[in-house]
């Protein structure tokens, strides 16, 4: 049951970051997980140590954790984006 939780948090987490960075149009649900869950991991690595919240991935489901995970995937998303195209859109 925490896998499927942990994957609807990360497609909300995903979509809403999609949504900030204006990169909704390109990518479906299944990149939504990804970006979700995969920011969760940047924002565990980078941010999670400066503001002493655990995120999506460390098994806390709270609104810090939400926030902290989706500070990560538009954390990600820009990074990809001045990867891709040598600017951030959003």
């Amino acid at each position: 049951m925490n896998f499927i939780v942990w994957l609807i948090a990360g497609a909300v987490v995903g979509w809403v970051a999609s949504n900030i960075m204006r990169t909704n149009r390109r990518q479906g649900v299944v990149m939504d997980v990804v970006v979700g869950i995969v920011g969760a991991f940047v924002a565990g690595y980078f941010l999670s140590p400066v503001f002493g919240i655990a995120t999506i991935n460390q098994r806390d489901f709270s609104l810090p954790s939400l926030l902290l995970s989706l500070g990560g995937a538009v954390v990600l998303l820009a990074v990809v984006n001045v990867l891709r195209r040598g600017r951030v859109t959003g």
